[in-house]
């Protein structure tokens, strides 16, 4: 499959009822609906607060591909992206009629209706579900397990979503998709399975490469039996974790699902064509670890009263995400108040030496939530532009 291809799939098949971070039961539902025509859609369980959870099925091949998003319910990236997939199948053509010959997939979009509903990373008992795979004490995780007992998948996809801190290594360059092998016991042993998943990664990247030149990086490895990929691993099933991260100035993240939409389908692509092996792991190892090298707006040189009068600050702020009548809005909050030699901002303003005050003229603190600040009495919003 050619890039140009597949952008142009995804212009032609992008689900246009889906927009924005706020993704839940409410908005994929009448979207099964039209699905149910062509693939298998039925209610797997329910949730704590009994809202039900979806699984989709389709293709008929032997090669069993098994996907699950949300299971963080603000981690809305892959969903979008998912049914940008599932509206190419479903429209169909010669070239991708060949996938589901050969491979069967089984998708649930949504794990974590409730954490989805209320824009939070936990379920409705506050547990992180990612970290439930050994106790399996929630409804959702058991029925994941049940899926994956059953379905007997070949490849897992682990699919969530990063904040904007993170960068494809120490470099000005956003970790706008990353990537894990997860590791499958503590030394994280590159073991025949992790290989396979790792070559996988390596064909996505290498794709994703003509459209975000190191902008690709690779998560965290260390082993936790808790989290479900590193748990699946460790059953000998290729898993990937896929983490859709941010684009400059894409707060929506519609670029970004375009990215994730690339990398799905060269994967999926891949896997039926061939039979992967994990011979072609190595270049895997060449891509950058993620650090956490970003704020959202960084203002330089700023003068705080807190200081003496020659000293010089840098002022870091992260956007929160906070619910408001059904969509996301950023609020900024000060989250450091220091050099930030190191540090890059996803925007960056230049105090010139003058003081920063709240727009009620007193001192910058950290944790403060500020829309505003003054800048040589200049009022300056805080906003995404």
């Amino acid at each position: 499959m050619e890039i140009s291809e597949l952008k142009q799939w995804f212009e032609t098949n992008k689900e246009t009822q889906l927009y924005h971070r706020y993704i839940t039961n409410q908005h994929i539902e009448p979207l099964l609906e039209t699905l149910k025509k062509k693939f298998v859609v039925e209610v797997l369980g329910a949730s704590v607060l009994r809202k039900p959870i979806y699984g989709i099925t389709l293709g008929s091949g032997p090669k069993r591909l098994l996907f699950w998003s949300q299971m963080h319910g603000n981690e809305t990236t892959t969903t979008k992206a998912l049914f940008d997939v599932l509206q190419t199948f479903y429209k169909g053509s010669d070239s991708v009629n060949h996938i589901l010959k050969a491979c069967t997939l089984y998708i649930i979009p949504i794990l974590n209706p409730d954490g989805a509903e209320a824009y939070t990373r936990l379920n409705a008992n506050q547990i992180d579900l990612n970290r439930d795979a050994q106790a399996l004490s929630q409804p959702e995780s058991i029925l994941l397990r049940t899926v994956f007992n059953q379905f007997k998948p070949h490849y897992c996809y682990n699919l969530h979503g990063q904040r904007t801190i993170f960068s494809a290594g120490n470099v000005k360059n956003p970790a706008t998709v990353s990537f894990l092998a997860p590791a499958q016991d503590d030394a994280c042993t590159v073991t025949e399975t992790r290989k396979i998943a790792m070559e996988i990664i390596t064909v996505m990247n290498a794709a994703l490469q003509t459209l975000i030149p190191e902008q690709v990086g690779v998560y965290d490895d260390v082993f936790n039996l808790n989290c479900v990929g590193d748990t699946f691993q460790s059953l000998n099933i290729p898993t990937i974790l896929f983490e859709a991260g941010h684009f400059p100035e894409d707060y929506a993240r519609e670029k970004t699902r375009l990215l994730i939409y690339v990398a799905l389908l060269t994967s999926i692509n891949y896997i039926s064509r061939i039979e992967v092996t994990g011979n072609g792991y190595a270049s895997y190892f060449n891509i950058p670890q993620n650090k956490k090298r970003f704020f959202d707006l960084i203002i330089r040189n700023a003068k705080v009263k807190s200081e003496p009068s020659n000293t010089l600050q840098d002022i870091g702020i992260l956007y929160q995400e906070v619910l408001k009548d059904g969509r996301v809005d950023f609020i900024p909050k000060i989250e450091k108040i220091e050099p930030l030699i190191g540090f890059f901002g996803h925007q960056e303003l230049d105090a010139e030496g003058f003081e920063v005050l709240t727009q009620e003229n007193k001192p910058l603190q950290i944790g403060n939530e500020n829309v505003f600040v003054l800048i040589n009495n200049r009022k300056i919003s805080l906003l995404l532009k």
